[in-house]
């Protein structure tokens, strides 16, 4: 049984964060490892009278570690908070698959407990959600769930940081793979699909690597978690869903790289590039978002546009805020 009671302890991210456990009961895929969690991270060195509240929702393999981002929205006047979703950086156990759901519904359940702890701290204050990658595939799809329920509030906007909105690789492929995901993801679904893991995006933006990020790599490994064909075959069920048309109800901001690259080795070129998804997949779903939308393609960026080099993370940077003076703030 989920609880919405708020208990905030000291995060791993230092003093300007805490973080809380949603306790969200037994896992509905049956996996060993206990009951599931979620954890909601909030930076509590953010302004005393926010205008407006985020909830950042970070993609696979991933993390809320983005301090930066925490601290731009801040330094605009929004209360921050970040969630990560079970089986998922803070929210992994002991014998659990990382990042493993068979249908992308149930993180309705912590999405929605999360837009209750913000409710609780700022009562009646809107939300712009923000999220990357398979994130960005998650959210949009819970967001016309919520509109056909008659729950747009409190969100009053959503940004996607490089959104997962199709498989990658030529049509053709899409076609042959798409059928013998489901397949074998619905018989057996946490093997784990065979496809080599080369590194280079975690290399690209780590401290110890190429990058200049530090981040947890037990939760955030720099190859990446194995991917596993129940969860292939939940974004791919997702992925048809917004190809038939969302409407998230509320303004959208996309933000992607100009260009996609997918070396066998970290490159210079790999740092200026998204090297895990397509972005012209980005561009062509987009607009199934519906509703305001703006899409910008970023110079250089990476697959997270705010962890490209500085150029581009700065122009990054400078969308986001003037799409939040034109569509939130004015």
């Amino acid at each position: 049984m989920a609880t919405t009671e708020l208990t905030y302890s000291p995060d791993i991210l230092g003093d300007d964060y805490v973080a809380h456990t949603f306790d969200l009961g037994p896992d509905p895929d049956g996996e060993p490892g206990g009951d599931i969690a979620a954890t909601l991270v909030k930076h509590v060195a953010g302004p005393g009278d926010p205008h407006h509240a985020v909830l950042w929702v970070h993609g696979f393999s991933d993390y809320f570690f983005q301090t930066a981002i925490a601290e731009f929205f801040a330094e605009r006047g929004y209360a921050f908070y970040a969630l990560d979703l079970r089986k998922s950086g803070r929210s992994l156990r002991d014998g659990q698959s990382a990042h493993y759901a068979t249908d992308f519904t149930v993180y309705d359940t912590e999405l929605d407990l999360a837009l209750d702890a913000i409710a609780a701290d700022h009562p009646g204050l809107g939300v712009v959600v923000a999220a990357h990658s398979t994130g960005g595939l998650i959210t949009p799809l819970w967001l016309d769930r919520r509109r056909q329920q008659g729950r747009t509030a409190p969100v009053v906007g959503l940004v996607l940081d490089s959104p997962w909105f199709d498989l990658q690789g030529s049509a053709v492929l899409r076609e042959v793979a798409t059928p013998v995901v489901k397949l074998i993801g619905k018989a057996v679904g946490t093997r784990i699909v065979p496809v080599e893991a080369v590194g280079v995006y975690g290399q690209s933006i780590h401290v110890s690597e190429q990058g200049e990020f530090e981040f947890d790599t037990t939760i955030k490994p720099i190859e990446g978690f194995p991917v596993r064909f129940g969860w292939l075959r939940a974004v791919r069920v997702a992925h048809s869903l917004l190809h038939r048309g969302l409407d998230v109800g509320v303004p959208s901001l996309v933000l992607r790289s100009t260009k996609s690259f997918a070396p066998k080795s970290y490159s210079p070129e790999a740092g200026r590039a998204d090297v895990v998804l397509d972005t012209r997949q980005i561009a062509k779903w987009a607009g199934a978002l519906g509703n305001r939308l703006t899409v910008v393609p970023i110079a250089d960026a990476k697959h997270d546009v705010f962890l490209s080099e500085e150029p581009a993370r700065k122009a990054a940077y400078a969308e986001l805020a003037g799409w939040l003076a034109r569509e939130i703030e004015h």
